[in-house]
């Protein structure tokens, strides 16, 4: 995979992988109407107890039933209403046992993890998807932004995206057609400021991010590739 590669792979891994967590969790299985009622009851039987579904309803862009069926796979893994760094890192390590997600799964963590209290809600989950599979293109932009910001302090800096592209090279291990050279990771990095630093002050802001993304034919087509997944 050459450097124009990797930097669609940059901007559509998040959702590829969002799609393997949630078959891992079994939440794209058919929900029948019996499981409605029981969803119901089960928000009040963990330890975390999420928000009430017509406050998630308003939130997200799921329905009520699909919201439900969300709820019954997150319990089944997570019957403790939240989901811990460690689990999430071992979800991602069996999609990629030629590599090593551990990196891209904390950065990845860290961008659902909204409050920073080391643990994924429910609510942080289907707020996140939300986004993901059915967020307007800015939304899903400023949602990315905010992974590559790692220390979220409203900048994307060279050391931040080399650690996330050294990350997203480590998931994918050695198994690339053409073979990557050990540079490649900072050569991309390079290519991304010379695309989005619009004023070459060493950092890339929202604006930038958002302006330049959205001048992007192939960056905007990934954006909609799983909008009807659920």
């Amino acid at each position: 995979m050459g450097l124009q590669g990797m930097e669609l792979c940059a901007m559509a891994v998040v959702v590829l992988l969002f799609i393997a967590v949630l078959k891992q969790f079994g939440i794209l299985e058919p929900m029948s109407m019996e499981d409605s009622s029981d969803s119901e009851l089960e928000l009040s039987t963990v330890r975390h107890q999420p928000e009430g579904l017509d406050q998630l309803q308003a939130q997200t862009k799921f329905t009520k039933k699909e919201l439900q069926s969300l709820y019954r796979g997150f319990k089944n893994e997570c019957p403790t209403g939240l989901v811990d760094e460690d689990t999430f890192k071992l979800i991602y390590s069996q999609f990629f046992p030629q590599g090593d997600a551990t990196t891209y799964a904390h950065f990845l963590f860290n961008a659902f993890d909204a409050d920073g209290n080391g643990a994924i809600r429910f609510e942080d989950f289907v707020v996140g998807l939300s986004i993901l599979l059915r967020g307007t293109v800015h939304e899903k932009l400023k949602w990315a932004f905010n992974l590559y910001d790692i220390n979220k302090d409203g900048y994307i800096t060279k050391e931040e995206m080399l650690a996330i592209m050294k990350s997203i090279y480590d998931m994918m291990g050695r198994h690339t057609y053409p073979i990557l050279r050990e540079d490649a990771p900072l050569e991309h990095v390079e290519r991304f400021f010379q695309k989005m630093d619009r004023n070459q002050d060493g950092v890339v802001t929202i604006d930038e991010f958002l302006e330049t993304c959205q001048k992007d034919e192939n960056i905007m087509s990934s954006m909609q590739l799983f909008e009807n997944v659920i």
